[in-house]
Parts: C-alpha cells; structure tokens; sequence
C-alpha cells in the first residue's frame, strides 16, 4: 500500500470517526456504514450519506436487524438488543475493505458470512500495515463493550500518524 493511500484511509477513518461521535451525541445510531454510504466533499472532506437504516432514540437500545451483510456486527445476527456499538462494528469493516478491497468475512454464501462473522474469522494480508491490523482487531471485536470507543479510534497511533486533516476555516475558527 502506498503512503498516499494509508494518508487517505487514515483520514477517512478520523473523520468518520469524529461525525460518529457527533451522531451518537445526538442520539443517532446509523447502522449502516459503508463505501457506498460515504461522500468526498469539495475539499476531500467526509460526509456520511444514507440515514434510512439510521435511528434516532433516547436509550440508544435498538433490537431490529438492519443494515448490509457483509457488515453485520454479531448482536445483530443473533437478535440481541444492541447500542451504538454496532457503528463501531461497521467502521472496522470498512477500514478492513478500503485496506483490502473486500470485507473481512465475505463468503460464498450467507450462512458462511453469518457464521465468520459470529466467530470473528477474519485474516490478514501480509501487505495489512500493522496499525492498520491493530485499529481492525480492536474495533472488530464479538463483544460490543471490548470495541475501542470513537475517542480513542481518534487517538489511535495508526489514525495519527497517517492523517494529515485539515480543518475548514469555519472549524478551525470554531474551537
């Protein structure tokens, strides 16, 4: 992988991760984060798209299955009342895709999917940076309270030492 790309994939992950934090703040949970939910603004900027999955509740408790296969976090698959850790889930899945070009548990078949996804069955490419290995297996964890939380996906060394965001004047002023 080139640097130009890691400089990319690590924004994309910062942003993302700063926009989800703001969601959950709100009391938003999305549910279906991937590439095809994701926008570039004019100065490369991150915009998440697509809320029709997304839920906005007061306990952030949710139990319906919804969102896309490939990027189904465990408690979903077995029915259990899940939070706004399932977003979590969702961005590991996505690093792991944009790295690799291919989600981590995708299989010939559904039940094959389901199955590597509860047993957390996912490999590595000898070409995975290994920051990039440690924010994945940190994020893509069974239990949703063993997931590294947002503030810290921010403050992950893979995250800080490629992304190079620049802030819009409004932000920037902001703060």
């Amino acid at each position: 992988m080139t640097l130009k790309l890691a400089v990319l994939w690590a924004k994309i992950m910062e942003e993302l991760a700063d926009a989800l934090t703001y969601c959950h703040a709100k009391k938003v949970i999305h549910r279906d984060i991937k590439p095809e939910n994701l926008l570039l603004g004019l100065r490369g900027e991150v915009k998440i798209a697509d809320f029709g999955w997304s839920v906005h509740t007061l306990s952030l408790r949710r139990k319906t299955m919804c969102g896309t296969l490939d990027y189904l976090p465990p408690e979903m698959i077995e029915g259990r009342t899940y939070d706004e850790r399932v977003d979590l889930w969702c961005i590991g899945v996505l690093c792991y895709e944009l790295l690799v070009g291919m989600p981590p548990f995708e299989s010939f078949s559904h039940t094959e999917t389901y199955r590597r996804i509860l047993k957390v069955d996912m490999r590595f490419p000898p070409s995975m940076p290994p920051g990039a290995q440690d924010l994945i297996s940190k994020l893509l964890r069974y239990q949703p309270l063993e997931r590294l939380p947002l503030a810290q996906v921010l403050e992950h060394p893979w995250v800080q030492a490629h992304s190079h965001r620049v802030l819009p004047p409004s932000a920037q002023t902001a703060s």
